[in-house]
């Protein structure tokens, strides 16, 4: 079974970083993304950044990049760095897990953790 546990939320100042990891346990060859979204209240959840595990390729959001960055180690677990945080970005974070072929919806995505809460302030 895919069990996936976010770490790293915190309160920052605004142009500050922060770095959220992403513990997988189960990812088998069935599993090749591993993804992050987030979730701010009222909003709906977004895909902001996708990597391959085979092929490392990553994919990222209009909002998040240039300023993000997903990596992974070679035990599958995933990290995201933040840098120059912005207040647009407080929201609950998530990792998930998906198939052969994840672009940034939820939809392409089987796993997910359970959050970890990301709050920027001015």
């Amino acid at each position: 079974q895919v069990r996936m546990t976010e770490s790293g939320g915190g309160s920052v100042q605004a142009g500050r970083s922060l770095g959220l990891s992403c513990t997988t346990f189960g990812i088998s060859y069935n599993q090749d993304c591993l993804g992050w979204f987030r979730q701010a209240p009222g909003e709906e959840r977004e895909g902001i950044a996708r990597i391959y595990i085979t092929t490392r390729n990553t994919y990222y959001s209009d909002s998040v990049k240039g300023r993000f960055t997903i990596s992974l180690d070679n035990a599958k677990n995933t990290y995201l760095h933040m840098n120059n945080l912005k207040p647009e970005d407080t929201a609950m974070y998530f990792c998930a897990a998906g198939g052969t072929f994840c672009g940034l919806a939820s939809g392409d995505y089987d796993y997910w953790g359970q959050g970890t809460q990301v709050t920027v302030s001015e």
